[in-house]
């Protein structure tokens, strides 16, 4: 059969240059090595984006298709992409105090648990079959408060978790105490399941450990698209791709590529990690090698003590106009990340932070997100609106076994979830969202 002709060729700006580094990929290990599309390729499936949904989209695939060429490209470095500046938690149950029938939504929360669960099975899969090393550590995770009104968030994480079933403990003070060092929280609660790793590492690891039959390129950009019956067609600065199917895992890019138009809500969140911290200093820092603190609060700070023995802390939230971040950004939240290092560890704090960056995490005006067949052998999966390494890798695993034709109870909750609404006019949203966040920050009080 005849192809029918391609549709018009879309122009695609491709991704701004992050303005820093993130400590994660500076201390991730050897780089992999730069392997820049420079020719034209032809392939059977061509995978956009490789952080956790595009990676492994194109191991899924590569394992259900081993005689097909996969073409798996990043606008970066993978590690060092959006996936890569997270906080490595790999979170089968995400605490919600925002959302007032978070307690009450048994179906929705059971139904996050299993994709989250086959997500976490796919990464586990990676590190004991593959041998992909990443800071492997399945403690869990502490939601931890340092005021009353964090505790109450805490009673109502703990109401859904008794409706599901589900095991957690309280942890007082004194053990907190114990564990971190600090004399900042006066409560938490440990709920098991969740992996700590690190994300970069991961990330780079998991690209070395892909089949055979997957070609990876990274500094590639796609310049332009052209969507057609048999073919698609895509270029790149110094290349052109043709695919049998493409599968697009572009976080809000997607939107670029012609799908659900203006209706990403782009928002960076920041992050600083110190050095490692000396012999006499880690005896400041708690009992517990390594740990993951989820502020009770979903404005506060999350905190990371990794296995090679840094501090990392997380807050602040910004509206990212067109996609991107600055450097006076980044380093206005380090300020308040330095606020809250000294709040926790006031003896410690004056050595600040080696690095500092920012992460895009995309939202959408209802909670909705893309996943599944956007057109004719075309596919996407993006709009995580959090806890993407979990959610996000069973996202990829899921979207490249539906276009394989497969069907599972994850394909079949992932079809049902909303679609992205489309967004306010940007200035609304940018001013909303700034807005919203910044009261919210504000609100948050010490638990930030």
């Amino acid at each position: 059969m005849a192809a029918r002709a391609l549709s018009e060729r879309i122009l695609i700006d491709p991704p701004h240059e992050e303005p820093t580094v993130s400590g994660w990929y500076l201390t991730s290990g050897p780089e992999l090595p730069l392997n820049r599309l420079t020719r034209d390729v032809t392939c059977d499936c061509l995978v956009i984006g490789a952080g956790w949904m595009g990676l492994h989209a194109a191991r899924r695939y590569a394992e259900l298709r081993p005689d097909a060429k996969v073409v798996l490209v990043d606008a970066g470095r993978i590690g060092n992409n959006a996936s890569g500046r997270c906080m490595g938690f790999a979170i089968d149950l995400a605490h919600n105090p925002r959302n007032q029938n978070f307690a009450e939504d048994e179906k929705g929360n059971s139904e996050e648990l299993y994709v989250n669960l086959e997500g976490n099975a796919y990464l586990k899969n990676a590190v004991e079959e593959l041998g992909v090393e990443c800071d492997w550590d399945p403690q869990g995770k502490y939601h931890s408060a340092a005021t009353d009104g964090g505790v109450q968030d805490l009673r109502n994480f703990a109401k859904a978790l008794d409706r599901m079933g589900q095991k957690y403990r309280w942890v007082e003070a004194g053990e907190m105490r114990e564990m971190t060092g600090s004399k900042h929280y006066i409560k938490a609660l440990h709920h098991p399941g969740t992996i700590l790793l690190q994300p970069a590492k991961y990330l780079k690891n998991a690209a070395r450990a892909l089949p055979k039959n997957v070609s990876v390129y990274e500094n590639t950009a796609i310049r332009s698209a052209q969507f057609g019956d048999v073919q698609h067609v895509f270029e790149t600065k110094d290349a052109v791709i043709k695919a049998s199917k493409v599968i697009i895992c572009a976080a809000g890019y997607l939107t670029k590529f012609g799908f659900y138009r203006n209706s990403a809500i782009p928002v960076y969140t920041f992050a600083s990690m110190t050095r490692e911290l000396t012999e006499s200093e880690l005896k400041r820092v708690g009992n517990q090698s390594a740990y993951g603190l989820i502020p009770a609060n979903s404005f506060g700070t999350t905190v990371r003590r990794t296995l090679d023995n840094r501090l990392l802390l997380r807050n602040v939230y910004a509206y990212a106009n067109n996609f991107k971040t600055s450097l006076d950004d980044v380093m206005r939240a380090r300020i308040q990340q330095q606020v809250a290092f000294d709040r926790r560890w006031p003896e410690l704090s004056a050595m600040g932070f080696e690095s500092s960056w920012g992460g895009l995490l995309t939202l959408s005006q209802n909670g909705g997100m893309v996943w599944g067949e956007l057109a004719k052998n075309v596919y996407g999966a993006a709009f995580c609106n959090g806890t993407g390494v979990s959610r996000g890798t069973a996202f990829g695993k899921s979207i490249a076994e539906l276009a394989n034709g497969k069907s599972s109870r994850t394909i079949d909750i992932l079809k049902s979830r909303a679609t992205p609404a489309r967004a306010y006019p940007k200035i609304i949203t940018s001013v909303g969202v700034n807005y919203v966040t910044g009261k919210r920050f504000k609100e948050a009080g010490l638990e930030v």
